[in-house]
Formats: C-alpha cells, structure tokens, sequence
C-alpha cells in the first residue's frame, strides 16, 4: 500500500474507531485499532489506545504485550512507557511500574502523571522520603492537582514532618477545600510513623485514565 493510501485508510479507520467508542461499542473499537496497528506497526497511538481499551476488558496480557511491543520499537515514547508503568501498577507489580515510570519522566520530565504514578509506587514501596521528590515534581508541573497534594501531605505526615504536612494543607486549602478537609481528616485520624516494607498508598487515590496527551 503506498503512503497516501496507508495514511487514507488510518483516517478512516480513526473514523470508525472514534464512532466505536462514542457508543461505547469497544469490543468493535478494539478490533479497528488491531486493524490499524497491522496496517501500520509504527502507529504508536493505535497501540496506546488498542492496550488501553484491552485493559479495561480484563486482558492484562494481552494489554501488555501491545504495551511492551510499543516500548520495544519506540523506546523513546514517554507516553507507551507511562501506559505500560500504569498496567503495572494496577497489577501490583510494583517493581516494574517504578522502571516504566522512571524512564518516562527521564524521556518527558514534564509528564505530571509519570511523576504521581512514581510516587505512589514509592509510597507502597514504603520508600516515602523518595516519594516526596516524587510528588514535588508532579505538583510543580501540575499546581492544581488535588490528588498530588494529598498524597504529599499524606507522606509527610508520615514521615513525622508535620510542618511541612501543614503547608501543604495550606496549599491546598487555596484551590481545593473539598480535598483540604478529607487531607485534614485522615492526618488526625492516622498516627504520624515511618513506614517500612511493602505499603499500600494513602487515599484518595487518583484513577487516572492511561491516555497518551
């Protein structure tokens, strides 16, 4: 197929895949986004998308194979690292997500949510001080992230530094008094202590869609 047609029908195929979706028909969406990875392997986008929408299926195999067979060929897709880092996680396999998130912020140092998604990782790792530069990034990039704050505060509570708890309640307090009063809550309602070993993170905890920008 020459160029123009491979790019003609990758335009029609979005098409119909974007329609899928709209109806919320994902089984078919699936199918269109394989029919456009075999027309072009190197669409990065149909294979973010053909692992994304396999994962929410319940086919983590199969969504990581995509994902990894994205990383392989583009090793420098931020994104395809960040997708595979957040199939991870979501499958407690924290020592491979930390991999997948460190080297999207290495490829893309501005992408916020690699930066969130490190530091929970870290926090279940029970490696918090970590964490904290973590979560520092990410807040720096994204001011205005709810679930970055808490967490920030979370993990400074329990480190036992409750000044630097405070400010970030403070900060919060600005933009997000909803988000403020639950970060309150849970610091009085949890002991200030370190913590060690394999840890669960704080809630809330931000359910971010695993979609490249």
């Amino acid at each position: 197929m020459s160029s123009i047609g491979t790019r003609l029908t990758l335009w029609w195929l979005n098409r119909q895949a974007n329609t899928a979706l709209i109806f919320k028909r994902n089984a078919q969406a699936v199918a269109i986004y394989r029919r456009m990875v075999a027309v072009d392997p190197s669409y990065d986008e149909a294979r973010i998308m053909l692992g994304n929408l396999l994962a929410e299926a319940g086919d983590h195999a199969g969504a990581a194979q995509e994902l990894e067979r994205l990383t392989q060929a583009s090793p420098d897709n931020a994104d395809g690292w960040f997708n595979l880092g957040f199939l991870h996680d979501k499958g407690d396999n924290i020592a491979e997500a930390e991999r997948c998130f460190r080297r999207a912020v290495q490829l893309k140092p501005k992408l916020d949510r690699a930066w969130y998604g490190l530091g929970l990782v870290l926090i279940r790792a029970g490696r918090l001080e970590e964490a904290v530069d973590a979560l520092k990034q990410n807040i720096r990039i994204q001011p205005f992230n709810p679930y970055g704050y808490y967490q920030l505060g979370m993990t400074y509570h329990h480190l036992g530094r409750s000044d630097e708890a405070a400010k970030v309640v403070e900060q919060l307090a600005g933009f997000e008094p909803k988000f403020t009063a639950t970060l309150k809550r849970d610091i009085e309602r949890s002991p200030s202590r370190s913590m060690s070993g394999h840890q669960s993170s704080s809630q809330p905890r931000e359910e971010a869609a695993a979609e490249a920008t």
